[in-house]
């Protein structure tokens, strides 16, 4: 049998993906605090490999060298390869650098930027494949991939961040760590508009909570004050961010400004969907492919702007039980897949 481990180290999660005879068998994400030092990627690693074993061979994407916990992104990609080379021994790891393929470690150095990031074009490389007129979305905790596939190819505009925050295809904006702060700079609060508190007093995980849309597998890292994850709590916490208490509103007005905060970010992946069209890469609606935790939101989207919807999980080949971790771990599952040659 041949078995490859796919994984996929970013900023606040590890995901991992076991690949066996071509066909996904096994998918975790776990946290990953990797922003507090690249001595907590071992730990997470362990409990990865708790899930989907150990395998001759491993597929690298990363995300994680931006962390703050590295002077550069150079520095944070040889930090995370070093670290992966300990952790794996004596397996074989290789690291996804885009359009340049799979590199050994030894080349890692003096291929760095291609390899930074460079997990979304994995996914939308395996994507490509069943679904040749495609945007692929891939809705993670943190940020939302939208990457254009045209004729089977990636059709990408940017490659960097910085290139592909400008063209619509990198928001930063995920389904549970993205800080209220960072979103619309006013809601609407008792028929007026409140400006928000520049303070992390709550995240977007509060806001699904409080509409009960909240899968809570997906929220693993603590709340912003340390407190309970639950609809009240959460409400105290969206509360903060306009200045009131939760006892200050009625328990429907808290409900409502978390439906408002849900509709401003889904406008803002819609606003990104409509720039990624407006560069031309297709002569209809192209099928929207989901991906990552947040892809439920992304169906929605898709309903709201009258475009098809296809999850990841549906166009590879993955065992019946693992389809919901492959889509949540997309990047590691296609890393994985893309070395194995399935």
């Amino acid at each position: 049998m041949s078995v490859v481990i796919g994984w996929d180290v970013g900023g606040a999660h590890l995901k991992a993906a076991r690949i066996a005879d071509g066909c996904v068998v096994a998918a975790v994400q776990t946290p990953c605090t990797l922003w507090r030092g690249i001595d907590h990627l071992a730990p997470a690693l362990q409990a990865a490999r708790g899930v989907v074993g150990d395998a001759p061979r491993h597929a690298v994407t990363t995300t994680g060298e931006l962390v703050d916990a590295f002077p550069d992104r150079e520095t944070g990609t040889a930090a995370i390869v070093a670290g992966l080379e300990r952790a794996l021994a004596p397996g074989e790891v290789q690291l996804y650098a885009g359009r340049a393929g799979f590199v050994a470690t030894d080349e890692a150095g003096a291929l760095w930027a291609l390899a930074a990031s460079a997990n979304w074009h994995a996914t939308a490389s395996v994507g490509a494949r069943a679904r040749p007129q495609a945007l692929m979305i891939d809705m993670g905790s943190t940020t939302t991939d939208v990457v254009p596939i045209a004729d089977g190819l990636v059709r990408a505009r940017g490659m960097k961040d910085h290139e592909r925050l400008v063209v619509g295809e990198l928001v930063y904006t995920g389904l549970t760590r993205s800080f209220l702060m960072s979103g619309p700079p006013l809601a609407p609060v008792g028929g007026s508009w409140s400006p928000l508190m520049n303070e992390y007093f709550a995240s977007m995980a509060d806001v699904w909570r409080v509409l009960g849309e909240l899968d809570e597998v997906h929220d693993q890292h603590p709340t912003a004050d340390g407190r309970d994850k639950t609809a009240k709590a959460s409400a105290a916490r969206l509360a903060r961010m306009v200045g009131l208490d939760r006892r200050d509103r009625a328990p429907e007005d808290w409900v409502r400004l978390a439906r408002w905060f849900a509709e401003a970010q889904m406008r803002k992946i819609e606003d990104a969907i409509h720039l990624v069209l407006s560069a031309g890469a297709f002569d209809a609606a192209p099928v929207i492919v989901g991906a990552g935790a947040g892809r439920e939101v992304i169906a929605r989207i898709a309903a709201r702007q009258q475009m098809s919807f296809e999850d990841f999980a549906g166009g590879i080949a993955v065992e019946p039980g693992a389809r919901t971790g492959a889509a949540l771990c997309a990047p590691a599952a296609a890393g994985g897949l893309l070395l194995a040659g399935a």
